[in-house]
């Protein structure tokens, strides 16, 4: 890891000690002020992608330091216990804009959407946090990536937002702005062209949207959607390997596992850092910073470079790190600084959590399965126990949290583990707990006969295999099914 990003060496202990000692300060220094008698908050929700649990330094990584998320940490309040609702983009992102889970939806069956048919229904079909937003008199913009759907029928524009510049697949290249040689930038619903590296391009036309928002004086939602620090593996300074990758043969060259490093995962996440501070400065500029609520998390637990200690898993796995995410918002109007909270919390939850704090209503949406946290965020409430539930196609894997124990199922094996307790996932309690696992197993069973079921054309991401990655020896294809019995 080269000097420029590294810095001083962390411990985690002592990350975690660092930020909170600073937001301790911050709280003496500035106290939450009351929120401006009639004035909506303006809102700012920025999401990493596959960002592990602990990849920003206040969360606990190692190698390098995130000091604009860790100062935002500080001023506002951090979430221990922060999960997506998938392991992968696509169902996360219907369940976030939704507030539901995302099995209730046909796009939510795709892990991730590929080449189907299926996409988010319009929000005159199925309100979204974006219509409901616009209907209560905010001006709303999607920036980044949006992964529900293409045109002509599905589209960010025709669910709620009304303005989006960014790409609608799963993943593009830094520097060419596409997937499998498909430039895939946007204008609304016209494709541009332009240069420059993705994380950088993306802050620029948050930077414009925001200066165009304070000139107009009307509330805003502005969900910034950033596309690192997903594949491929490039960072700010490595046109070059876009180069090599580009010349590499087959559809699938961007994931290539010749690729990437710590070093550069690093440098990703310290421009995507680099960049969310020049939009927060923005904000400062602007006079606007103690009316905006910013929100920062992550789709899915992290991939081949994220650390999620001190869980095991990763992407398109129901195990803690393929699910905990950060998760942090400062509300100078609304929040106390320096705060951090044991809820447990999910992606759909920001739904209800916006709309109550925008003052907007549900209108003819369809109850939330999401809860509004406002009582967390600005009451100092004291955790409650909740029941959360996920499932994942590859492996036939389903997973209950109910308090702090939590029923997984991979294949035909289950556990019973204490989360809070064991967060590695190791000390297997059914046998020692067998009525608790039987309750837990019976919900997930319950809730699961409320959902849509998977279909033959539904598609799951597999993970790497043996050949692929050494540590996953064993795993010889990237999909795994349970065998069908043969009584």
């Amino acid at each position: 890891m080269t000097d420029s990003i590294k810095g001083p060496r962390l411990t985690r202990r002592s990350a975690l000690a660092g930020v909170l000692g600073a937001a301790a300060a911050a709280a003496v220094t500035r106290p939450a002020a009351a929120q401006t008698p009639g004035r909506k908050p303006n809102i700012l929700y920025i999401m990493a992608d596959d960002l592990g649990y602990a990849d920003l330094s206040c969360y606990g990584r190692r190698e390098y330091e995130t000091p604009v998320l860790d100062r935002l940490a500080a001023q506002g309040m951090m979430f221990m216990h922060a999960y997506a609702n998938s392991a992968v983009c696509t169902a996360t992102r219907v369940a976030l804009i939704t507030g539901r889970y995302q099995y209730r939806l046909p796009v939510g069956l795709q892990e991730p959407l590929g080449a189907q048919d299926v996409g988010l229904p319009g929000a005159d079909e199925h309100p979204t946090i974006a219509s409901l937003m616009r209907d209560a008199g905010y001006r709303t913009t999607l920036i980044g990536k949006w992964h529900m759907g293409g045109l002509p029928k599905y589209g960010p524009l025709k669910s709620g937002y009304d303005e989006f510049w960014g790409l609608r697949g799963g993943g593009v290249d830094y520097y060419r702005h596409g997937f499998n040689g498909n430039v895939d930038l946007w204008d609304g619903d016209t494709k541009v062209e332009e240069t420059g590296y993705m994380t950088d391009l993306l802050a620029d036309r948050t930077i414009a949207t925001l200066n165009r928002r304070a000139a107009d004086k009307r509330p805003f939602f502005v969900s910034l959607h950033f596309t690192a620090p997903h594949w491929p593996w490039e960072g700010p300074e490595d046109e070059a390997e876009s180069n090599r990758l580009r010349a590499l043969p087959g559809p699938d060259s961007l994931p290539s596992h010749d690729a990437g490093s710590l070093e550069t995962f690093g440098r990703m996440v310290v421009a995507l850092d680099a960049e969310i501070g020049r939009v927060l400065e923005t904000l400062d500029e602007l006079s606007i910073a103690d009316d905006t609520i910013v929100i920062f998390t992550s789709d899915n637990g992290g991939e081949r470079y994220s650390d999620t200690w001190p869980f095991t898993g990763k992407k398109t796995e129901l195990l803690e790190g393929g699910l905990r995410v950060p998760a942090i918002v400062r509300w100078p109007n609304g929040i106390r600084a320096g705060v951090t909270s044991d809820q447990v919390m999910i992606s759909m939850d920001w739904l209800p959590t916006l709309l109550a704090t925008g003052r907007a209503t549900h209108r003819d949406a369809p109850v939330p399965d999401g809860i509004d946290l406002l009582p967390w965020l600005v009451a100092d409430r004291a955790p409650v126990s909740r029941t959360l539930f996920w499932r994942y196609h590859n492996m036939d894997q389903r997973a209950c949290r109910s308090g702090d124990l939590k029923y997984l199922k991979i294949l035909e094996n289950e556990f019973l583990f204490d989360v809070v307790a064991d967060p590695l996932e190791r000390a297997n309690l059914k046998e020692r707990r067998p009525d608790e696992f039987a309750r837990l197993k019976k919900a997930f069973d319950d809730w699961n006969a409320t959902m849509l079921q998977i279909g033959p054309d539904d598609f799951t991401a597999g993970g790497d295999t043996g050949a692929e990655l050494a540590d996953h020896f064993g795993i010889r294809q990237r999909i795994t099914m349970p065998e069908k019995s043969t009584d």
